[in-house]
């Protein structure tokens, strides 16, 4: 695979398909391509656009009107040719430190597409929303709309169950040696990454799953499900959504939520190029024996390492899901035409 490749005819007809399954008009994808036909795809973070530089997240302190310091967070989100979308969160990152309500931001869209508050002038760029700044991709820093400077340094946080080992009793799905776990047709990158599209051979009801994911860069596009879009499907009925939706706010079908059912209170998606993680507690439906659904399935989502769903019902199949029934299913890493990649994929089965 290319480091860097225009979107292929096939991928259009893949993420067209995607795209009326999960309930995106076709003509809202047509039109997102025809503005932007030559979208540019990068899946190595040593050969990006030059406004990758700038693209991620910051983190330092800013001076309070009575006195001391506060923690203060931003996230600095590419959207191509020069141009990003930024946001500021009080008491840090989100993860570490946010308060869980304020975010210092220009007026977020209704219709899925990504503003602009920031350009790219020589070799800085030059925020303009509530707060005024500069970053030059180490640091961030400006003022807050009383006057009040700041500056944050680049942060590159990991998953602290990033390179989880399997666990005792463990059943290793994936770890870069073969696809004898999957379904034929699973396919390797020469980097001994599995490709999203790939369902597991084996079916499982009650279960603890980890998945390592990186999400591609595709910054030129500012409507956020024409960017890179996967999930984890449990028993191929449930999805956990994997979307590039770093640097902006968690709507219904973005990064960790249960697709159209449930959104987290917290976006934990870092940047493109960075290894993230789910950690995934499932307990399947119940049935009784003539088949009638007697208790809804729950789960618990850690996205790196942050628990953004705890214990929620699922009350449904997603749309795109195989129908409900008290029979187990697979694991299934979704691929919706532009690539997501898997490693250190592993489940502990629970016996009840």
């Amino acid at each position: 695979m290319s480091q860097q490749q225009k979107v292929s005819k096939r991928s259009v007809r893949v993420a067209t398909m995607c795209v009326m399954a999960v309930g995106f008009g076709v003509g809202a994808w047509a039109a997102a391509v025809a503005k932007e036909p030559a979208l540019k795809l990068y899946t190595n973070p040593e050969h990006v656009d030059a406004d990758f530089q700038f693209q991620g997240e910051y983190s330092g302190t800013v001076s309070q009107p009575g006195g001391g310091k506060a923690r203060l967070g931003a996230q600095v989100r590419a959207l191509g040719d020069g141009v990003f979308r930024t946001m500021f969160y009080a008491g840090g990152l989100p993860g570490d430190g946010w308060d869980g309500k304020t975010i210092i931001q220009k007026a977020p869209s209704t219709d899925d597409s990504t503003p602009e508050d920031a350009k790219l002038v020589g070799n800085k760029v030059v925020i303009d929303q509530v707060y005024k700044a500069v970053c030059d991709g180490r640091t961030l820093a400006g003022q807050t709309d009383a006057g009040v400077k700041f500056e944050l340094a680049r942060v590159n946080r990991r998953s602290p169950t990033l390179g989880a080992k399997p666990p005792a009793g463990a059943l290793v799905l994936f770890d870069g040696s073969n696809v004898d776990e999957w379904r034929p047709g699973a396919k390797l990158t020469p980097q001994k990454w599995l490709i999203g599209g790939a369902t597991t051979r084996r079916k499982f009801q009650d279960f603890t799953l980890h998945v390592e994911f990186m999400i591609s860069y595709v910054p030129q596009t500012r409507t956020i499900w024409v960017r890179p879009n996967s999930g984890v499907f449990l028993q191929e009925r449930y999805e956990i959504q994997i979307l590039d939706s770093f640097g902006i706010v968690e709507r219904q079908h973005d990064c960790g939520v249960l697709y159209a059912q449930i959104t987290p209170k917290i976006n934990m998606c870092y940047p493109p190029l960075a290894w993230q993680t789910y950690d995934i507690d499932f307990t399947a439906a119940r049935y009784d024996a003539a088949g009638k659904k007697t208790k809804l399935g729950r789960t618990t989502v850690k996205f790196n390492g942050v628990v953004i769903l705890d214990d929620v019902e699922i009350k449904h199949s997603t749309p795109s899901g195989i129908p409900e029934s008290p029979q187990p299913g697979g694991i299934y890493l979704q691929e919706h035409g532009f690539p997501a990649f898997f490693r250190n994929v592993w489940i502990v089965e629970r016996r009840s």
